[in-house]
Order: structure tokens, then C-alpha cells, then sequence
């Protein structure tokens, strides 16, 4: 296939030569670039927002969204006659002989319209049309909101990674439809001048701000609540219980989260995230749990060079199983109990190079299916949806022909173990459009198979009176109790019963 990428010359960025690259690594593509000089895209005003957040942010200087010159795109800067598709990222091309597919965020194309709507805080959907019939979409998003410059490139990056998935013929043509209702507003303009000098000039004040916070508060700080069911989860209620939840303390020198509950040999054993705040990563810990709470606090269970979280632990053949989240190693594993709740010891790697997070095993129609999310190329870690399925949960696993299934920030992201009811499976997932794991989701999955994936969004928790705090993350329950998680704050002033010199890391989890 002839493939021509449409871009502006003038504002050449190196997104656009890792797409080019990207394109012409996809077997049968014969890629040429069309990059004549066209009218739009960031105003220098934006140019120095960006330069100013590369400062006060510390931000890497060879991001997505850094511009090079044309001469980068040198194997491919020809024109082309005859291509049987082009890419529009520009808004020009017209159909003639081949087909057009016209990349546009929230129904206008440019760069400029995508920096728009992250300045106004929106979530952006991207979509690549052909005489307005959606190819393929994505809700877009970053775990930097606030910050113009690392929104606009992680979202630039899987701007990247749905283009060339659909291509390839593996992007979804379409999202789930989510129960809250859609703005409906028009695309905002883009800020004047004066108004991203004046947000410039903010940005300055909150940084200084945000320094001065982290050097009272433990930020951030998460904590894990928990309750007896008694016979009513989630699932049944779609809402927070009115008993409310009780706390899992810790000693402020220190965060639980990611709760996974197990009930094994008539037991419940609670596994969490245990962040250590002066160590600056996590291990995982466990503790005994009765309808009383706690039987003590959790005690280290694994703990490896790197950043350990989300303990998926499961029962299989009379022994003990975990799969805990490990993408700073690049690597999906899988451990065994040799003295539950410890002596864990590795038994397989499932997946390796791959930044994976969050990695959900279920064992659905004779054939066991992992679910995570996957950060290619830059882009946010919480909004590109993979799966893989295997006979056999030791593996060997093999990823679904058309990865990624769902590039969807509201909806794509694993937030705990798969339940079935009713014969049908209900996912848990992160809802991170306002901010990383910033509200729970309940989907039905209405397809699993080598064919596709669908689902359907049909609640939406938030923090609030049910919930006190920021954010609401994780679901699971076993044998009766109930767990979930979101963070808190936490003053370094007011810190107690101590095990460990004064916190100076900060978490993973935003």
C-alpha cells in the first residue's frame, strides 16, 4: 500500500518522524511524506509556555512535541501522486484517486486545536475519518494534567500509536459510550497572548506552591478503606454504601494501596502496595483480615531492586499465585507461595519488554485472558488497553491480533479483579480523564475473543461524601469484606509511631 502522511512543513516536531518511522516499519507500507508548508498550528505564545514549563517542570528537552527540522524526515519528504491513502493531520487534502483519512480532536484538525482543548482542561477524542465515517478514536489522555507541555505529548505520542494501529487494522472504530453525559460544547479557541501569559505566570506561583507543599505533606498519600459487604458489593450497589468505609491505618511514614484481598483455607489475607515513603518505592505486604479488621499490620511479603504494586493474587491447583505489577522492570511475572503469605518465588515471566500496567488475568470461555494497559512510544501508561490469551495461566501468552483494543483514558485501564454475574463478566476500570485514578468504572464486557473486545460503562463511583479525598482507584472483595483505595492527605509534621527517617520519595501514583 502507498501511503502518503500529510503534515505541516513549517512546524516539523518529532512526532511526526517517529509516526513516519512508525508507518514505514508496517509490513506492505510504502510510506512518502507531504510536507508542505500550511497555514495554523501553535502560536509563539504556546512555544513559550512550553519553554517556561521545561524549566520549572524539569521536563526531558527530547519530548514528542520538540521541533527538529525538516531535513529529519529525508528518507520520506517527497511528494506523492498516486498514494492509495493519505493521513491528513492538516485539514487540506482532498479526496482525489486514493482514499483520505483526516485525523482531527474533537472534530477540528491541527495541533493547535488538540492544545486548545488540554488548556481548557478538556479530555481531547481523537478521531481518523473518511467522509465523516469514523476509522478509529481514542479519548486521549496524560498523567500530567495541569501541565500544557506534557499533555500535549503524551497525548501527541498515542496520537501516534492510534494512527498507526489503525493502519495496521487494529484500532476500534469506536468507544464506549460512558454514563456521564458529554460537555457538548463547542471546541474552545485558543487562548490569547495576554491569557497564556498570564497562565504562564501561574504556572510559576504553583510551582513554587507545589514545592513548598511537598516539603510538608508526604504527597501523594493513599490509603486502602474497607467494609463488610454483608451480601451487597458494588456490583449490587453501584453507589457507596451508606455505613460507609473504615480506614486501614498506617503510621504516616508510609501509604497502602492496590488492596487485594484473598480468601484462602477459610483466611482472608489482604495484599497492599506498601510505599515507603523514604525508600522512594514499594514493596508488597500482607496482613490477616477478620470482620474486626486487621489482625496487626501488614508485614513485607516481596520485595525486588524496583517498584512493586497492584499484588493480582489468585488460587490455582491447590496453591497460591501472583502476578504483581513490575513495569518499571519491563516485564509481566508471575510468582508462587512457597509459605503463604510469603516465601514468594518467581515461576515464569509472561511478557517481557513492555511497560504493562496493571496486568488483570480471567479465565473466560476455556482460555485464560490478561488485561493491561501498555505505554509504546511515550504517552500516558493509564489510556492504551492490550490483551493477550493463553491455555494455560504459566502462559505461553500471545497478544491479540488487533492490540490495542481500546486507547480510552475514561475506560481502558484495569482497576482490579473481573467478577462474573449473571453469566456475563463486570470489569472494574479507572477513570483517570480528570486525573490519574481519579474515579472508578463498572463495565460489562459484552465481547472477549481473538475477534475484538467491547464494553460497556455502566456506573461511574467518585470520591465525595461516600469517600472522602481526591481519588477512587481499586475494587475487590473476598470471602465478605470489601476494599478500595484512593489517596489522602498526609502532614510530615504529624507523623507518629515512626519506623523509618523522615520521608523524602515520592510514589508512583499521582
Amino acid at each position: 500500500m502507498r501511503l502518503s502522511l500529510r503534515l505541516n512543513g513549517d512546524r516539523v516536531r518529532a512526532f511526526h518522524v517517529m509516526l513516519a518511522e512508525r508507518l514505514s516499519l508496517l509490513p506492505g507500507v510504502e510510506l512518502c511524506v507531504d510536507a508542505r508548508p500550511a497555514a495554523g498550528g501553535v502560536p509563539r505564545a504556546a512555544e513559550a509556555l512550553f519553554q517556561l514549563e521545561t524549566l520549572i517542570h524539569r521536563l526531558p528537552a527530547n519530548g514528542t512535541a520538540r521541533r527538529v527540522p525538516i531535513s529529519a524526515l529525508a528518507g520520506h519528504a517527497r511528494a506523492s501522486q498516486s498514494a492509495d491513502l493519505a493521513i491528513d493531520l492538516v485539514g487540506d487534502v482532498e479526496p482525489q484517486s486514493g482514499q483520505v483519512w483526516r485525523l482531527a480532536y474533537d472534530g477540528v484538525c491541527g495541533e493547535e486545536a488538540l492544545l486548545a482543548l488540554i488548556l481548557a482542561g478538556r479530555t481531547p477524542l481523537a478521531r481518523l475519518e473518511q467522509n465523516g465515517a469514523t476509522i478509529a478514536e481514542g479519548r486521549l489522555g496524560t498523567e500530567y494534567h495541569g501541565i500544557a507541555l506534557a499533555s500535549f505529548q503524551d497525548i501527541l505520542a498515542r496520537t501516534a500509536s492510534l494512527i498507526a494501529a489503525a493502519v495496521a487494522g487494529a484500532a476500534r472504530s469506536h468507544l464506549p459510550v460512558l454514563p456521564e453525559p458529554p460537555s457538548g460544547a463547542s471546541p474552545p479557541p485558543m487562548p490569547s497572548a495576554t491569557k497564556l501569559g498570564v497562565r504562564a505566570a501561574k504556572a510559576t506561583v504553583r510551582r513554587i506552591v507545589q514545592q513548598i507543599y511537598h516539603l510538608c505533606y508526604n504527597a501523594p498519600h493513599w490509603r486502602v478503606g474497607w467494609r463488610e459487604t454483608q451480601g451487597k458489593d458494588l456490583y449490587d450497589l453501584r453507589a457507596h454504601p451508606q455505613s460507609g468505609w473504615r480506614d486501614l491505618a498506617d503510621d504516616g511514614s508510609r501509604f497502602y494501596a492496590d488492596p487485594f484481598p484473598v480468601l484462602y483455607r477459610g483466611q482472608v489475607t489482604l495484599f497492599v502496595e506498601d510505599y515507603i515513603h523514604s525508600a522512594g518505592k514499594a514493596i508488597l505486604s500482607a496482613v490477616a483480615f477478620g470482620p474486626n479488621g486487621p489482625a496487626g499490620t501488614p508485614k513485607p511479603v516481596l520485595e525486588l531492586p524496583y517498584h512493586l504494586s497492584y499484588p493480582f493474587v489468585f488460587e490455582r491447583d491447590g496453591q497460591m499465585w501472583m502476578v504483581p505489577e513490575s513495569g518499571a522492570n519491563r516485564s509481566v511475572d508471575l510468582y508462587r507461595a512457597t509459605a503463604f503469605p510469603g516465601g514468594w518465588v518467581k515461576e515464569a515471566t509472561l511478557v517481557s519488554d513492555i511497560v504493562a500496567s496493571d496486568a488483570t488475568l480471567v479465565e473466560h470461555g476455556g482460555r485464560w485472558w490478561m488485561f493491561a494497559t501498555v505505554r509504546d512510544g511515550g504517552g500516558a501508561f493509564s489510556d492504551q488497553l492490550h490483551l493477550w490469551s493463553a491455555p494455560d495461566f504459566r502462559g505461553p501468552w500471545t497478544p491479540h491480533p488487533k492490540n490495542p483494543l481500546l486507547v480510552d483514558i475514561a475506560s481502558a485501564r484495569p482497576a482490579g479483579r473481573m467478577v462474573s454475574r449473571g453469566g456475563q463478566l463486570l470489569r472494574p476500570v479507572q477513570d483517570c480523564r480528570r486525573s490519574y485514578g481519579a474515579a472508578l468504572g463498572i463495565a460489562r464486557v459484552t465481547r472477549l475473543d481473538d475477534d475484538g473486545f467491547e464494553q460497556v460503562v455502566e456506573t461511574i463511583l467518585n470520591p465525595g461524601a461516600g469517600w472522602a479525598g481526591r481519588k477512587l482507584h481499586t475494587l475487590n472483595e473476598a470471602g465478605g469484606l470489601e476494599f478500595i483505595d484512593g489517596s489522602a492527605m498526609a502532614p510530615r509534621w504529624k507523623q507518629t509511631q515512626r519506623r523509618d527517617s523522615m520521608p523524602t520519595g515520592r510514589g508512583d501514583k499521582q
